[in-house]
């Protein structure tokens, strides 16, 4: 008896996975916005790409990654010399998530190209984006598996500089998330304090500002002391110090008189955020300098052996402080992509998403009713294809984390290299020119309309 029930309960939760749109006539999953469950459900799929992508660097999986026909070949007639304690088990796992990632990006990229100028929830092809789970997941494995089987050659060297360019953005959008975060925040406790008539959460604003800059200076003193010698390592002090400069510069102008007066809600917990993020950033970045003198990251232990960086190499693993810290950033902004809505003008321009939309009577009664409901029958509340676009960079930026900005082909060991600084450091200067730009756009333009 127990059986039949649960299959009949699995029978009713798979209605939800074949239907044309999620869960809208099935009780069995959270009352919540349609829009809302197909991001988080699509947002699943790429954090089933990352497991698999911890799954493949796991030494056990390495050691069966041989049976592929990519194998360690470099190209026709030659194969990987390998050099002291470097096996080709590590080069395959690296190889191994190329691979998937490069199935999550092409998963995504499809539903970028199909969901183009998708206005409603009426347009045939939002019926694809909100429903029909268990096809797409079949369809999910049929690009991975073939991704395993795509011969090596050129591949991983052409599909590395897509990772950077790819992980560049992705930077970017992090950043422009932080900023419409903070921004909502510092809405949200303001309208409180005015309706309260409380100071309390003008106290709680202070906090965090004064918190995010104190975290920002210990974070500026711990880079000097870890990634700087007095002698040496002299781009690090230049990287350092720049991005120290201009996070006080786009502090002192969030506060301007004019910037205040075209944009009331900008301030300090803002700019506060965005030195966090840089000096974040900046961190990422100096710990993919190959020097050991100006990086502590390039030791490692094996065989109860210290192996120092340098040209003779070294081996990296993607588990390190940075790389960690790193990733539990990527699924929050992941996450949060999922369930954003924003008032913020330039954000949600830069975002391709609307302001947050009323919600319909009648969508409101099935709300009740504990169901999914369509809340986009008058228009979509995000770009559809943007949203996949989205999730493309995701893929990319996380194998690039993963993969410790391993060039393939450069080198036959797991080393750092500059690409992987410069592409960070680049990324945290447009990054505060984005957020420059938010500023100051209204007063440069001020007959255009940013809404």
């Amino acid at each position: 008896m127990g059986a039949c029930l649960g299959a009949c309960s699995l029978l009713s939760c798979a209605s939800c996975l074949c239907g044309s749109a999620p869960c809208i006539l099935c009780g069995c999953c959270p009352s919540s916005r349609n829009s809302t469950i197909s991001r988080l459900i699509f947002t699943f799929f790429l954090f089933l790409g990352v497991l698999v992508s911890l799954i493949m660097l796991s030494p056990g999986v390495e050691s069966q990654l041989h049976k592929l026909p990519w194998v360690c070949d470099e190209g026709p007639g030659s194969t990987i010399i390998l050099q002291s304690h470097i096996d080709c088990g590590s080069l395959l796992g690296h190889r191994a998530v190329y691979r998937m990632c490069f199935a999550t990006a092409a998963f995504f990229f499809l539903f970028t190209l199909l969901m183009i100028y998708v206005r409603s929830s009426q347009d045939p092809r939002a019926a694809f984006q909100n429903g029909f789970w268990f096809f797409k997941f079949l369809i999910f494995v049929g690009i991975t598996v073939g991704a395993f089987y795509i011969p090596d050659g050129s591949f991983s060297d052409i599909w590395f500089y897509f990772g950077v360019v790819g992980s560049f953005l992705f930077i970017l959008i992090q950043l422009v998330l932080l900023i419409d975060f903070a921004h909502s925040w510092n809405q949200q406790w303001l309208g409180k304090a005015e309706e309260c008539d409380s100071r309390a959460w003008y106290a709680g604003l202070f906090f965090f500002t004064f918190l995010f800059y104190s975290l920002s200076i210990v974070a500026v003193a711990l880079l000097f002391v870890y990634y700087t010698e007095p002698d040496a390592c002299y781009e690090g002090k230049v990287f350092i110090s720049l991005n120290l400069t201009l996070c006080i510069c786009i502090s002192i102008i969030s506060v301007l008189p004019k910037v205040q007066d075209a944009q009331p809600n900008s301030g300090l917990l803002q700019a506060s955020a965005v030195t966090l993020y840089t000096m974040f950033v900046t961190w990422l970045a100096l710990s993919n300098v190959p020097d050991q003198k100006c990086n502590p990251h390039l030791l490692t232990y094996l065989d109860n052996e210290t192996i120092l960086a340098g040209p003779e190499g070294y081996v990296t693993q993607w588990w390190d402080a940075p790389s960690i810290v790193g990733l539990i950033v990527f699924i929050l902004c992941t996450l949060f992509i999922s369930v954003r809505s924003s008032n913020h003008r330039q954000v949600n321009s830069l975002m391709r998403t609307e302001e947050c939309p009323p919600i319909l009577e009648g969508a409101q009664e099935h709300q009740v009713a504990g169901q999914a409901f369509d809340n986009e029958q008058d228009g979509v509340t995000y770009s559809y294809s943007f949203f996949h676009f989205c999730l493309v960079l995701a893929s990319l930026h996380i194998m690039m984390t993963l993969t410790n900005w391993y060039r393939p082909g450069e080198t036959q060991k797991m080393v750092s290299t500059w690409t992987a600084v410069w592409v960070k450091i680049c990324a945290s200067w447009a990054g505060l020119l984005l957020y420059l730009w938010t500023l100051v756009a209204p007063l440069l333009l001020p007959s255009r309309d940013f809404s």
